[in-house]
């Protein structure tokens, strides 16, 4: 362990639960919607929601830890004021937040929606089956092709719907919060 590594004396402990708060509020909202608009039972729906969203969160937090010693010396003072003591000084702050916002829900949607694919291929039974050996018709070839593109709009409308489900309870829960 290098030498120079020390223990912050200020622990963002309320970032932290809201976190928390935050994967305890949208794993059962996004779970629900796989359940029944994807048709996964509960046990499933519930592992594809928690994965997406823990990974989501963990790349999301990459970024941050990335982004912000990149970031202008007024917007990091915001940023730590609002995230230990809840407060803005700026009022110009929210058009940057509102913006943020909207570029977050967006990466963390096209983020989920990938993960959820890379699992729904990586984890599909199917592939380890040894394929079978008739030909295929250039009908069937068409109806598979067609079942894919079809799949797929109903994995990006879940998807988009489960986030924006989530995303409205947790804008709920930081309004209530901020009351």
């Amino acid at each position: 362990m290098p030498e120079n590594w020390t223990l912050p004396s200020i622990f963002p402990v309320g970032a932290i639960l809201f976190q928390f708060l935050f994967l305890l509020t949208a794993i059962p909202i996004e779970a629900y919607v796989f359940n029944n608009r994807l048709k996964f039972d509960k046990k499933t729906s519930t592992f594809y929601a928690t994965s997406v969203n823990l990974f989501s969160s963990v790349i999301g937090w990459i970024i941050f830890f990335a982004i912000e010693p990149r970031l202008p010396i007024a917007v990091k003072s915001e940023l730590i004021n609002y995230v230990f003591f809840n407060s803005f000084r700026s009022p110009n702050t929210q058009t940057l937040i509102i913006l943020t916002a909207f570029i977050i829900f967006f990466a963390t949607f096209l983020m989920k929606f990938l993960l959820l694919r890379v699992l729904l291929i990586l984890l599909r039974e199917k592939i380890f089956k040894p394929k079978e050996t008739d030909a295929i018709t250039p009908q069937r070839k068409w109806r598979n092709i067609s079942k894919l593109k079809f799949q797929n709009t109903n994995l990006v409308t879940t998807t988009l719907i489960a986030n924006s489900l989530s995303y409205s309870a947790i804008t709920i829960i930081l309004l209530v919060r901020v009351r």
